[in-house]
């Protein structure tokens, strides 16, 4: 990968050079080198950019457009509709519904896109109990 095709690749991806020193774990004096030209890019750093560009995703032209938001957890392809896990999951039965209604009913028109459903995160916390006061043992109560 060349310097300026990193540079425009880490700028897309990126909005600080710190930002990028964090995703890549090193320190941002390193970061200015790369994009400078003036040490050479690390191959691991090339590696890890391009998986984070393509949204961790194959690199296979069957795949090409399609991306990962990292913050939301959904599958977002070309068009820009958007999956979540459960949805894929789901989709086997879904596709199996449609064709069944397709035969019986006919194609509809304009069917409305829906916005994938936010579903919760596997751990949400807030789980624990709420933690008993604590009391020196010089002020509680002998029984």
């Amino acid at each position: 990968m060349t310097f300026e095709s990193f540079s425009v690749l880490f700028w897309r991806e990126f909005d600080s050079v710190r930002q990028g020193a964090e995703y890549f774990h090193v320190k941002p004096v390193t970061v200015r080198r790369w994009l400078r030209g003036e040490s050479d890019i690390n191959p691991m750093a090339e590696k890890l950019l391009i998986i984070k560009s393509i949204g961790y995703l194959p690199n296979d032209s069957r795949w090409t457009g399609f991306k990962v938001n990292e913050e939301r957890g959904v599958l977002v392809t070309p068009s820009g509709r958007e999956f979540n896990p459960i949805e894929l999951e789901s989709w086997a039965y879904r596709k199996d519904e449609y064709h069944e209604l397709v035969r019986r009913f006919g194609h509809v028109e304009y069917a409305p896109k829906v916005t994938a459903v936010a579903h919760q995160k596997p751990f949400r916390g807030g789980r624990r109990c709420a933690a008993a006061p604590w009391i020196p043992s010089k002020q509680k109560a002998r029984n």
